[in-house]
């Protein structure tokens, strides 16, 4: 389930505090143990012996041993979360909400339709999640001509019987919002048996707290006992409310802040750094996965920025529904304990792709610039700082090649895509008419 039943997001009733013996003793966990430590805190309904099997079966499809590497570079340490089959650190969860859907539905002997939106990255991660499997159908929106070439063609020449890609004349949003309403037509979620892949689903938000909780070990066995700061490239929220909750988790001062990093689509840098949350119009750029002005994942956050009063949270976001904005200025003390905030222009992300090839002759893709970017200009003195590394450079080759003057190298898999036949629909963003399309190819039982 994505949305609840009332048009809220879920959340656990409790975030469970890690002691320091316990975060000691995970010091040599490989990444699918840790993940096996930090899930099953929030799981009960599933025998660990089948946790563990879901978790070491959804990561072994990682081309990388440690699954999400730390590289150094100067003073920056860059987690690369792209190892996975669609290169992008949505694999990170969508491996194992695809594995967990399908344990779930064998149990229950259900089928289920998965419906979602994409601004790029999830909708292929999550295609690549479920592709083939038993009893799930999958419906993603992306909006048309607005994801780079890679990323349209990763998800349209998938083209397995239960994979039905739909391009919106619209934006990312448009997409969003058009999937909330769906799913807040009760009956018809119902009928269909709708499940999410977004990041409203928190299943997803919890696979991607092993790697804040992974990376702090990292850094504390060799700098022993140091606070960590973590750039989040994010536009929709949910990658740095991962990082949120891993910051409560873990003993106090392990994670001292999060530098949330947005393109020139920047309604969560204002929200950070005056505490203005207001709607502006999407602006099309080289980080097309944040071209986001609603974030999802948002209200999660307010819910515990309001003293987790459901009843406040609710109206702050009926509130914005009604007038696309909400003065939170208020908290702004309270925002900047957990958070700092950098918009970063399009120049200056070409500007640090360049920079930091030159300098180290590693390559950046777009969005992990504008990561490293907030980076470079919030970093204190003697605080290792992680830079999310969100996606492989070659998925933005055209970008890539405009700043360093060459293409990144093309891994074989994402090579291979333009000689593959494509299958996608393109219709207008209205929820009838995608609405009438699930309709008419949804599983039922």
């Amino acid at each position: 389930m994505g949305l609840a039943e009332d048009g809220g997001l879920l959340l656990p009733r409790t975030i469970p505090r890690i002691g320091s013996e316990t975060y000691a003793s995970w010091q040599n966990l490989s990444y699918p143990e840790l993940a096996f430590e930090v899930m099953s805190r929030f799981i009960d309904d599933i025998p660990n012996s089948d946790l563990r099997e879901l978790i070491n079966r959804s990561y072994a499809t990682f081309n990388h041993p440690e699954v999400a590497p730390l590289v150094h570079h100067g003073t920056l340490h860059i987690l690369e979360l792209f190892h996975g089959p669609t290169f992008a650190f949505k694999d990170v969860a969508l491996q194992f909400l695809g594995n967990l859907f399908e344990y779930l539905l064998q149990k229950s002997d259900a089928v289920m339709n998965i419906v979602g939106a994409t601004s790029g990255d999830t909708g292929s991660a999550a295609i690549y999640g479920v592709r083939g499997k038993d009893k799930i159908n999958i419906f993603i929106l992306h909006p048309h001509k607005r994801v780079s070439p890679i990323q349209e063609k990763q998800m349209t020449t998938v083209t397995d019987a239960n994979v039905f890609n739909i391009a919106i004349r619209g934006t990312f949003d448009d997409g969003q919002a058009i999937i909330k309403a769906i799913f807040n037509d009760i009956d018809f979620k119902k009928k269909y048996n709708l499940g999410a892949i977004n990041s409203i689903n928190w299943a997803r938000v919890l696979a991607q707290v092993v790697y804040y909780i992974h990376s702090c070990l990292h850094i504390n066995k060799h700098e022993q006992d140091k606070a960590v700061d973590f750039a989040v490239p994010t536009g929709n929220f949910g990658d740095i409310f991962a990082g949120y909750i891993a910051k409560r988790m873990l003993p106090e001062g392990t994670i001292r802040k999060l530098l949330l990093a947005t393109n020139t689509n920047d309604i969560l840098t204002r929200f950070v750094s005056h505490g203005d949350y207001s709607l502006g119009t999407v602006v099309a750029t080289s980080s097309p996965s944040m071209d986001i002005q609603s974030a999802s994942n948002f209200e999660r956050y307010l819910y515990y920025l309001m003293d987790e009063n459901p009843v406040r949270t609710k109206d702050a976001m009926l509130e914005f529904a009604e007038t696309g904005k909400l003065d939170l200025s208020s908290y702004c003390d309270q925002i900047k304990r957990d958070m700092l905030a950098t918009a970063t222009s399009e120049q200056d992300v070409l500007k640090t792709i360049q920079n930091f090839y030159k300098e180290y002759g590693y390559i950046l893709d777009p969005h992990t610039a504008v990561g490293v970017n907030a980076a470079l200009l919030h970093q204190q003195k003697g605080i290792p700082v992680v830079c999310l590394s969100t996606a492989h450079p070659a998925k933005f080759g055209d970008i890539v090649e405009k700043a360093i003057g060459s293409p990144p190298e093309m891994p074989a898999a994402l090579a291979e895509l333009g000689d593959k036949e494509s299958r996608c629909e393109l219709m207008d963003a209205d929820r009838n008419q995608i609405q009438d399309f699930i309709r008419k190819h949804a599983l039922q039982s």
